[in-house]
């Protein structure tokens, strides 16, 4: 046997790309809630369009999603069958704060977490919990421009440990911050900011950054207070980078576009700002305020355990024009001839799962979890809702294969694996429905019309014998 037998094995979604009953139990709206579906869904991720409230004309995927708020019993009985032991999922902090600087937790939202913690364990599944997923309540975008302001980490550290102490002995993992690194790219996203004519957008991302790293540590600490039995990682959207050719220079542009995700993950890992980020600050004129006590508490709180995402590796160029034949990711990347692609253009790369492993490992010293990867694509299904995904189960199973052998051959400590979507569910980046993930089919469309009818596809049964098989049955 290659892997551990206490190995995690499960899936992931978001509170915010499943659950829907937004504005019920007493929860409001966030950042995420507000996004369109549709051609200006990326200028608002992107904080340049600025929209802070549902308006006619658009459809908002979030707002209903596959209604998991509703059916929750009957999709964790459907990771039970499949025999997860893990399930990645996040919470809402609108749901458990509504304004996110409210004095008192909402009793509501805080139950309808914990008995989802209590149906997890009536079936002996581990929840790993993420703190906050593309999650600002959007009263603190409002209010105080989102994580630019240093106020938002004492609302998130009372969000954090209100949670820590409600479920102590209900959740043992937890991360701080989903995809902290996507707040460079999508900054409305990742950190509720929408810019305004004339600021320096890099500065304003990197102080958003500065900030959270700072609120990452402190719940750190926090859960490490409350219990010393808590497990925090941080998150990193991950895949490596490739250079485009052997020129120097394209070598050298691949180190500087992987330290772009390490720089955060250097700092919730290590404890301290890595040199070529101050470099960074320092030859860009980026003024980021810092606080005296600052360093003291990222240096006393590194995470336990490093998670990230993998769904593709990236080729990118010192050479602008090189960039002609890019791909469709939210990363600029070139295409790779050596590689097939998604219908959605992500690079197909199982062996950079493994080169990835490896990196991070080398890197940190830290158990290391894969907690989101799959293959997004359109499945037919037949009347019955059942769908030949023989693509998705061809995908994973060179991906368990690959992790496989970074344990096995190059000695990567690993904790666990969750396939993303495991239950359909709205895309992040598109917002679309039809961009699939799941071993269970949901009736629902890219429009919102569906009886959000749960069915099993092919793919079900194949990772259920992978689970109890412990990796080793993959055909």
């Amino acid at each position: 046997m290659t892997l551990d037998k206490n190995f995690l094995w499960g899936g992931a979604t978001a509170a915010n790309q499943t659950e829907g009953g937004v504005l019920e139990g007493g929860r409001k709206l966030a950042n995420i809630d507000v996004l369109p579906f549709g051609e200006d869904r990326k200028k608002v991720a992107s904080g340049d369009l600025e929209m802070m409230e549902w308006k006619q004309g658009y459809y908002y995927p979030a707002k209903e999603a596959i209604d998991m708020y509703h059916h929750y019993m009957e999709d964790i009985q459907l990771l039970a069958e499949m025999g997860f032991k893990v399930y990645r999922m996040s919470l809402s902090w609108s749901r458990i704060f509504p304004n996110g600087d409210d004095k008192e937790a909402n009793e509501e939202g805080l139950k309808f977490y914990e008995d989802i913690f209590n149906e997890l364990k009536r079936h002996g599944i581990q929840p790993l919990v993420t703190i906050t997923h593309f999650d600002v309540p959007i009263h603190l975008v409002k209010e105080y421009g989102g994580w630019r302001n240093r106020k938002l980490i004492d609302f998130y550290t009372q969000y954090a440990e209100t949670v820590l102490r409600r479920y102590q002995g209900l959740v043992k993992y937890w991360l701080t911050i989903n995809e902290i690194n996507i707040l460079l790219h999508q900054p409305f996203v990742g950190g509720g900011i929408v810019f305004k004519e004339g600021e320096n957008k890099e500065e304003i991302k990197y102080q958003a950054a500065h900030h959270q790293l700072l609120a990452s540590a402190l719940a750190t600490k926090i859960a490490h207070d409350i219990d010393p039995e808590n497990k925090v990682g941080c998150m990193l959207a991950g895949g490596s980078h490739y250079p485009y050719t052997c020129r120097p220079e394209d070598y050298q542009e691949a180190i500087k576009r992987d330290r772009e995700g390490y720089f955060f993950i250097d700092v919730q890992a290590r404890g301290k700002y890595p040199n070529y980020a101050l470099k960074k600050f320092e030859r860009e004129e980026l003024t980021i305020q810092m606080e005296p006590e600052d360093k003291e508490i990222l240096a006393a709180s590194p995470v336990d355990f490093v998670t990230f995402s993998y769904y593709c590796s990236r080729t990118v160029s010192a050479h602008p024009e090189d960039y002609e034949q890019a791909t469709g990711n939210l990363f600029a990347s070139i295409k790779n001839k050596n590689l097939p692609s998604t219908e959605w253009g992500w690079q197909i790369d199982p062996l950079g799962l493994r080169n990835s492993l490896n990196q991070l490992y080398d890197r940190y010293q830290k158990p290391l979890f894969i907690v989101e990867n799959g293959l997004g694509a359109i499945d037919i299904p037949d009347e019955n809702g059942y769908v030949e995904d023989d693509y998705r189960i061809d995908y994973l199973k060179k991906h368990i294969q690959a992790f496989k052998d970074a344990v096995e051959i190059d000695g990567v400590e690993l904790l666990g694996y969750t396939t993303w979507g495991c239950i359909d569910l709205i895309a992040a980046s598109t917002g679309q429905m039809s961009k699939r993930y799941g071993f269970v089919y949901v009736d629902r469309d890219d429009e919102g019309n569906g009886t959000l009818k749960r069915s099993k596809k092919k793919s079900f049964n194949w990772y259920k014998q992978v689970i109890a098989s412990n990796g080793e049955l993959l055909d």
